[in-house]
């Protein structure tokens, strides 16, 4: 459900009113009552129905939303965080990855959390989804992918601060996430040998090291690792010229050092189409790209794109492995 005081449950609406019969149906994990009252404020209306099991969605999905329960303790309101929700919302996450645990679906697709009404109202113990995703799938690392029609992104390091970051920067984490990668590309998106764009760290990767030393004595050994593996990785890249549409064309994704570097190029290309990946999983896992805005919620001026390219992803996904 993601943060039900956020635009999930809107999007998620809108999403089922996008698609009315996709080949690939999908069932939302919330409170029924709650997504009921959205979807009646929704343009042109949306049914929406309670179901008791993953399988029952199929049936029901060409008539209404199917909605599986999980009840909010308290009352929830548009844009207020709520935190005594916070265990609902950390329940629906643990029993869709339970369901694709047990093959009893396809992959999760996650509507966006707010972290702090999590930690105030559950004690939750994760920076983000990424690292509870990866700590459900019983995982030591986990990557993840922002991924649009014009371009793939990867952070090394995720939800930490620019200078923990840099604290955290390692040949062997640039390493062991290119594997990662590389691996998973292979699998879900059926990139035989992915080019891999590592990027720098410093201003124009360092310019031989008179701007920081860490592309000479961290990147740069890791490509050389990388490419004595058979993977094809290059750079370190200039960060600040590495995202043109004539650089872009060189290489299927960009490995960045820290988030931002990632992060901000996706976003301002292509903002509504974006879908965030994890990777390293033992199941599939997409969402939508941005957060639960709140200043919109309850507004109806929501956008479900990118959780309607979440769910695409998410099929197209699992397509691959059958």
């Amino acid at each position: 459900m993601g943060d039900p005081a956020g635009i999930g449950g809107e999007i998620s609406v809108a999403a089922w009113q996008r698609a009315k019969t996709p080949d690939d149906p999908f069932f939302l994990i919330a409170d029924v009552d709650y997504i009921r009252d959205i979807a009646a404020r929704s343009a042109n209306g949306a049914a929406v129905e309670e179901i008791d099991d993953p399988a029952q969605a199929g049936e029901v999905f060409a008539r209404a939303l199917p909605v599986l329960q999980e009840k909010l303790p308290s009352r929830q309101l548009p844009g207020i965080a709520e935190p005594s929700n916070a265990g609902a919302v950390i329940r629906s996450i643990e029993r869709a990855v339970s369901f694709a645990q047990a093959g009893q679906v396809a992959g999760v697709v996650t509507n966006p959390i707010n972290k702090k009404a999590l930690y105030d109202g559950a004690g939750f113990a994760f920076p983000g989804h990424t690292e509870f995703l990866g700590h459900l799938g019983c995982v030591d690392q986990t990557v993840m992918m922002l991924a649009a029609p014009v371009l793939r992104v990867v952070p090394v390091t995720i939800h930490v601060s620019l200078r923990e970051a840099c604290d955290l920067l390692s040949t062997e984490l640039i390493v062991n996430t290119a594997r990662i990668l590389h691996a998973d590309l292979q699998r879900y998106f059926g990139l035989t040998s992915p080019r891999i764009a590592v990027s720098g760290l410093n201003p124009h990767a360092g310019e031989g090291g008179t701007m920081g030393r860490e592309e000479i004595t961290m990147i740069e050994p890791a490509v050389r690792q990388l490419r004595g593996e058979g993977i094809e990785a290059s750079g370190p890249w200039p960060g600040d010229t590495m995202f043109h549409a004539t650089a872009r064309a060189e290489y299927d994704v960009a490995l960045c050092m820290y988030h931002d570097q990632a992060l901000i190029p996706l976003k301002a290309l292509d903002f509504a189409q974006g879908v965030n990946v994890t990777l390293g999983l033992p199941f599939i896992r997409t969402s939508p790209d941005h957060g639960t805005a709140y200043n919109i919620a309850g507004s109806g001026k929501a956008d479900p794109t990118s959780l309607t390219e979440a769910l695409r992803m998410a099929s197209n996904m699992a397509r691959a492995v059958v």
